[in-house]
């Protein structure tokens, strides 16, 4: 007779089944063979040409337009994000005036299309041909001409651009303070952190978590905007180069297929760059366990299984 107790059932090795889902089986496959299908057919279609593509993906004016797209980029995120913090604080500071300038000035470039903003950058030298700081009707401080600007498309471009992505940012960043917690100060400033100490290391490092994701949507956005300084009009950028180039080969599929192929490949590297960034921001705020933590767990219920047999 087996001494084993009738409830021993820890003991009794366990014959686990998966469980099927021929669904999604099924689907999967579907998706898989049409997927491959408009690979062969985008593969064997001659009218995308793809010695053509091949010729000028790594052109020398395809690359240059890259760096200066990837410059416009950089540049005028580097603005909106300073410029959205600002305005964020402004937007949650108790003065009237400071919160009715930053509202204002978000109503306008949130409201406005970023391409009608660009026109009217190009057109500044025709709206305003000098630009005069002092007192009415007397002495000036600060006379500037705006025709030195006439040739500098680029720093325009940046220009509105960074101003368009600072109203966007200004929200974002609000958002991501004001989704911290106010205790979370006050229980900062009562050790006697001092209100600097407090917002850079309590509230922004929580506030990130929220103003990250958005942030780098923002960026990869920005990325494919630069292709709109065409109405500035600013022509060395990848699109526009793309394009002269598709007039000049009267082939504009391949022409487009670089260009995307290289938007593609900025995209994906700052892709990579936000997921790594939200997950040093997200460090302890998720509620899952991480795989070093299940197993960690399982071993310790190895051992106690151990010890109790």
């Amino acid at each position: 007779m087996s001494s084993r107790a009738p409830n021993d059932v820890g003991s009794l090795p366990i014959d686990a089944v998966p469980l099927r889902h021929p669904g999604r089986t099924a689907s999967a496959l579907v998706i898989v063979a049409l997927l491959g299908l408009f690979l062969y057919g985008a593969a064997t279609n001659s009218a995308y040409e793809w010695s053509t593509y091949a010729a000028y993906l790594l052109d020398e004016r395809i690359s240059r337009a890259a760096v200066i797209t990837l410059m416009l980029t950089v540049l005028a995120m580097v603005i909106g994000v300073v410029l959205g913090v600002l305005l964020a604080v402004m937007r949650l500071s108790p003065n009237r005036v400071l919160r009715s300038v930053s509202w204002g000035f978000v109503w306008f470039f949130r409201g406005t299309p970023v391409y009608v903003q660009l026109v009217f950058w190009g057109l500044i030298t025709t709206i305003y041909r000098t630009v005069d700081l002092g007192v009415p009707f007397g002495p000036q401080f600060l006379h500037i001409s705006t025709s030195s600007f006439a040739e500098n498309f680029f720093w325009l471009a940046v220009i509105g651009l960074g101003l368009n992505e600072s109203a966007y940012m200004a929200e974002i960043v609000r958002a991501g303070i004001s989704s911290v917690d106010e205790g979370q100060y006050e229980a900062a400033t009562a050790l006697g952190m001092s209100w600097r100490e407090a917002t850079t290391l309590v509230v922004l490092p929580q506030a990130m978590r929220v103003i990250i994701p958005p942030t780098g949507n923002e960026l990869i956005s920005m990325l494919k905007t630069t292709s709109l300084v065409t109405a500035i009009p600013y022509t060395q950028d990848l699109y526009s180069r793309a394009r002269d180039l598709a007039v000049e080969t009267f082939n504009p599929v391949p022409m487009l297929l670089v260009a995307s192929t290289w938007y593609l490949f900025f995209t994906s590297i700052l892709m990579v760059g936000q997921f790594y960034l939200e997950r040093h921001f997200g460090r302890g705020a998720s509620r899952a366990a991480s795989s070093k933590q299940l197993k960690t767990l399982a071993a310790a219920q190895l051992r106690d299984d151990k010890a109790v047999r």
